[in-house]
């Protein structure tokens, strides 16, 4: 069968049905729906250059590729490529021919520096690194059982601390963009990122179809957000813990803790069942706290960077 290399149409339904289900069985951890695809698709800043591609044979998606550039890096040139196929098409060349095609829009673009996360499976590491792509650092996925597990008792705030809800910052969510920006700057990664685009983090992040402002839970000192925890759902029965940090000045008193306590015990009661995080291997305080809430460990990722050049 012929495989052909063409952009996702967001006025397909079968694309887009075929693109989600596709990434739901490499990486049934990660949150991802047509629906958030398509706002992906459209909202995404224009300096990205996203370029979503699937691979499709005898009219069906077997494999996809989220292609774009880390527009947001303190250092240009960096390019993403995330390559994913279905498990019972592999070795049909359609992995190869994504990467090719995602390598050449990248390059087209600017990019000198190519990341890409790679399953930490024998076969997936073996390809990367056929296709020039040398090992870096890892993350784990971790899975939490909200229906059948037992959560951390509820915690009363510390004198001068305030739990509230992401719902109570909509009318000025500035605040906690200011937050988002300062805990993921200081996150371990390859690539050192910098958000100073208000109207992008808007459309990106607290306009995003899967983000729950409902759930999110954020500690408050003084009138100021001290620390929080991003959730997102799926509309069904998932739920996902996208960021949890806290600022600087307020680090080792236990706030993120408490946020993240906060939400998902609110997440439970609205019926969650399943809850999903991830964390840098290198993260060790995360990790400690995920830990103590009950999270394991049920996937891990390899992230592999390319020199283009």
């Amino acid at each position: 069968m012929t495989v052909i290399i063409r952009d996702l149409r967001p006025d397909a339904p079968a694309d887009l049905e075929g693109f989600a289900r596709v990434r739901h069985l490499a990486l049934p951890f990660i949150l991802f729906t047509p629906g958030s695809l398509v706002h992906d698709l459209t909202h995404l800043h224009r300096d990205a250059r996203y370029r979503p591609l699937v691979a499709v044979a005898d009219g069906e998606v077997i494999g996809t590729a989220q292609v774009h550039l880390s527009h947001e890096s303190t250092e240009p040139g960096q390019g993403n490529i995330n390559v994913y196929v279905h498990p019972e098409h592999t070795r049909r060349g359609a992995g190869t021919l994504l990467v090719r095609a995602a390598e050449e829009h990248l390059a087209a673009h600017g990019a000198t520096r190519l990341h890409s996360w790679v399953l930490d499976e024998p076969g997936n590491r073996a390809f990367a690194e056929r296709h020039g792509y040398r090992a870096s650092r890892s993350a784990h996925f971790l899975r939490l059982d909200l229906a059948g597990g037992t959560l951390p008792p509820r915690q009363d705030p510390p004198p001068g601390v305030e739990l509230r809800r992401g719902t109570d910052f909509a009318d000025d969510p500035r605040p906690l963009f200011e937050l988002d920006a300062e805990t993921t700057a200081d996150e371990p990664s390859d690539v050192d990122y910098e958000f100073t685009d208000y109207a992008a983090w808007l459309a990106e992040t607290w306009r995003h179809p899967l983000f729950s402002p409902e759930l999110t839970s954020v500690a408050v000192v003084d009138g100021r957000p001290a620390a929080f925890t991003a959730a997102r759902t799926d509309g069904g029965t998932r739920y996902s813990t996208a960021m949890t940090g806290t600022a600087r000045a307020f680090r080792g008193r236990g706030l993120a803790k408490l946020a993240k306590n906060d939400s998902l015990h609110r997440a439970r009661a609205a019926g969650y069942t399943e809850a999903f995080t991830g964390n840098d291997t290198g993260n060790a305080p995360m990790i400690a706290i995920n830990e103590w809430f009950g999270y394991a460990v049920c996937g891990t990722e390899v992230r592999h960077v390319r020199e283009l050049g």
